[in-house]
């Protein structure tokens, strides 16, 4: 397929602006990327999608989510609103994940990915929860990656909230999965080991963890003093700050993707950073739940691996990043904080690096040898768009609802906002069937 006439936006270690540029690709792997004129004479003969009109950009990747909470979505909670950050995960994620079925976690899983193709994500690393439908979850929402054409790591998250039992089930599945996607493996499935979070982790469940993981040669997935509650619970029953308590039991390293990471101090930023473990910020869903800012800037300036996730908000990863530039600057009061281009790092090349934990070649960049991961957005600049000032294009200008055509793996998933192989309409109905039970189920367990 040869892409032509269209604003190329390579991205990568040099990115370019390429007017009236191209991108030619076969299978899942670019091969050229340059101006139309010179690609139309290389390629004569080769399908043509004309991008007149359009930036052409490397698909969005989401460094976290949580596909799982996507029922969530306009559900009450009875009784008065959640006042902190543990009664939120008691009230609201910890009712609705005991209430999922198998099922649930499929059509979940869809929804998601729906609103993923739409916005231009092509990647996502999940990490799910089903407390009472553990065995084979992660299965069914590889069925839905593979049916929806986008990519994603899957992870069970392992935690003691629901029993010694519920922990063995949660370590199981994560063993079973790994084992499975390796004699069977598909090109746009990855799998890591998922753990709730120090918290709700006892030293003996988190020693069974590591040890299963040693074995499998994979690393983790797991949320990182995301509250006070995580740190103050930490130094109250192990006399220890939680990122010393990972590192004592093994858990970091450069395979571990440590999330939220709000409220860590510099002792243990740096040694995130001596650990080469991988970070990832929320900023929209640390706002949500007042749980406090990460300090980005920081971690950034000692070359910890900061990426961009959304922790289940929409796919609309272009809104991440619009929130990641404003959040910094309101936090520290400096209009300095957080330039785009630090923005656009955290969610192209960071994201990028923290995807080849997963696949072996280069995501995030239009160059050649990189996987075909495509987008086309409808944004005709007023102003000069070119190799400096891009990055406050995207902040500026661009958004995920302009995106007319979705590439992963070189499929072709929308064309012209018509989606090419899910039925979004018939997965909405069964959706709001399944939904009208989950809150059932959730206000049962209340």
């Amino acid at each position: 397929m040869l892409i032509t006439h269209g604003t190329v936006i390579t991205m990568g270690a040099t990115p370019r602006v390429i007017p009236d540029g191209a991108v030619y690709y076969q299978g899942d792997t670019i091969l050229d990327v340059g101006s139309t004129v010179e690609l139309m004479r290389r390629y004569p003969h080769a399908e043509q999608l004309d991008a007149t009109g359009k930036v052409v950009m490397p698909g969005l990747i989401c460094g976290h989510t949580h596909f799982y909470g996507a029922f969530a979505r306009g559900m009450a909670i009875p009784g008065e609103a959640p006042s902190n950050f543990p009664e939120i995960l008691e009230r609201l994620w910890w009712r609705i994940d005991q209430a999922l079925t198998l099922e649930d976690c499929q059509y979940s899983a869809l929804v998601c990915l729906i609103d993923a193709i739409r916005h231009g994500t092509t990647t996502l690393i999940d990490h799910h929860a089903s407390p009472n439908a553990i065995g084979g979850s992660l299965d069914v929402i590889a069925d839905a990656v593979k049916q929806a054409g986008v990519r994603a790591s899957l992870c069970y998250e392992v935690t003691d909230r629901n029993g010694a039992d519920g922990a063995r089930a949660g370590i199981a599945e994560n063993v079973r999965f790994i084992h499975a996607l390796r004699r069977n493996p598909h090109p746009r499935l990855g799998a890591s080991f998922g753990l709730h979070a120090s918290l709700t982790l006892s030293d003996a469940t988190l020693a069974a963890c590591v040890a299963e993981a040693r074995a499998l040669g994979v690393g983790f997935h797991l949320h990182v003093a995301e509250d006070m509650a995580d740190q103050r619970d930490c130094l109250k029953k192990h006399n220890m700050r939680v990122v010393e308590r990972l590192e004592k039991f093994g858990v970091l390293g450069p395979q571990t993707i440590a999330v939220h990471c709000v409220h860590v101090d510099g002792y243990e930023r740096e040694t995130l950073r001596a650990t080469r473990t991988h970070v990832t910020h929320q900023p929209r869903s640390n706002m949500n739940n007042a749980v406090g800012v990460a300090d980005v800037p920081d971690m950034l300036h000692r070359g910890i691996n900061v990426a961009l996730g959304n922790d289940g908000f929409s796919n609309n990863m272009f809104v991440e990043m619009h929130v990641a530039y404003l959040l910094h600057k309101l936090h520290k009061r400096d209009p300095r904080a957080m330039p785009a281009d630090h923005v656009l790092r955290m969610a192209f090349a960071n994201n990028a690096r923290l995807a080849r934990l997963f696949w072996d070649k280069p995501l995030g960049v239009l160059e050649p040898g990189a996987l075909a991961d495509i987008i086309l957005l409808d944004y005709q600049p007023f102003t000069p768009l070119t190799d400096g000032n891009f990055p406050w294009h995207i902040i500026f200008g661009m958004d995920g609802s302009q995106v007319t055509h979705t590439i992963c793996h070189g499929q072709l998933l929308m064309r012209d906002r018509q989606l090419l192989t899910l039925d979004e309409t018939a997965i909405a109905v069964r959706a709001r069937e399944l939904a009208k039970a989950v809150w059932r189920r959730v206000m049962e367990l209340g």
